[in-house]
């Protein structure tokens, strides 16, 4: 029964925002946020507590301004995803503004593949499809979710948007090594590990754990592995792009996907320190906080 419920509150969203006024409905969106907030639950005081880690240095009211405007900015994501099968290719790319631009595209075009790695922050999937409306399909991985039927909803919305979707599992790695070796794009968002095998770093000084795959995928196949950022602007979003992070010419395998996860978590670190409300992050990070 509360599956079914969820997958009914989404697809009525999904239905229902689209046709609202687009300002009404932002509005709409920075109204809930502001409901959520003030009820305090379970993510909104797991987002103020990862707030607090990386912003040390502000005091309490601050936090809470802070907190808000994240889940403002994560409503905006929502409400986003709700509208965007209405959006046509002439807004797409008029609302995406990149920076570096040329680590992605120069790697396609020479044909050597690239990993993007990036962390949930801004609207990733507006990113994604503004690569795929400029020619660089790409394929990326989808936790499972729960219910069935909304993640086969969101498998087939990323489909529409002509991205390739793998289910999140042990057959995948074998997949996107396979579009790299090809000389493809694939993107992974790389900040929270799924699978409890995740590579040790230290993020924002202190311990955490993230995906070991954008590392190894990228010694094993030889493609570029570079980070991105994604934030808002007042109208659109702009992903910042960093150079590719090199493989060290010594160390295990093991050793050598250690050094480079910890270059991408420095990276990550360092943007999310910038644009802060823009990182999404309702879930447990750290290593030394409880479920």
């Amino acid at each position: 029964m509360s599956e079914n419920l969820v997958y009914l509150g989404y697809s009525l969203a999904w239905k229902i925002v689209r046709l609202l006024p687009e300002k009404f409905a932002y509005r709409l969106a920075d109204r809930f946020a502001d409901i959520l907030y003030g009820k305090n639950g379970k993510g909104v005081s797991r987002l103020r507590s990862n707030y607090k880690r990386i912003q040390p240095g502000l005091d309490s009211n601050q936090i809470e301004f802070l907190t808000n405007a994240g889940m403002r900015s994560y409503l905006r994501y929502w409400c986003d995803t709700f509208r965007f099968p209405g959006w046509n290719k002439e807004r797409l790319l008029s609302t995406t503004i990149c920076e570096n631009e040329n680590f992605l595209r120069d790697a396609i075009s020479e044909k050597r593949g690239c990993i993007v790695a990036l962390p949930h922050a801004g609207n990733w999937d507006h990113a994604g499809a503004y690569f795929c409306a400029t020619g660089i399909p790409l394929t990326t991985v989808a936790e499972h979710l729960k219910p069935e039927k909304l993640f086969r909803k969101f498998l087939e919305y990323r489909t529409a948007i002509g991205m390739e979707v793998l289910d999140l599992d042990s057959r995948s790695i074998a997949v996107l090594s396979q579009r790299l070796r090809a000389g493809k794009l694939v993107a992974l968002v790389a900040d929270r590990d799924l699978s409890k095998n995740g590579i040790p770093v230290k993020f924002f000084g202190e311990g955490a754990r993230m995906p070991g795959g954008p590392a190894l995928l990228a010694i094993q196949t030889g493609a570029d592995l570079i980070t991105a950022y994604v934030k808002y602007e007042e109208v659109g979003i702009r992903i910042i792009f960093e150079e590719p992070i090199p493989v060290p010419a010594e160390g295990s395998v093991g050793e050598k996907a250690a050094a480079m996860t910890q270059v991408m978590a420095d990276r990550f670190a360092r943007q999310i320190s910038g644009h802060t409300v823009d990182w999404h992050m309702l879930q447990r990070i750290w290593v030394d906080e409880s479920a």
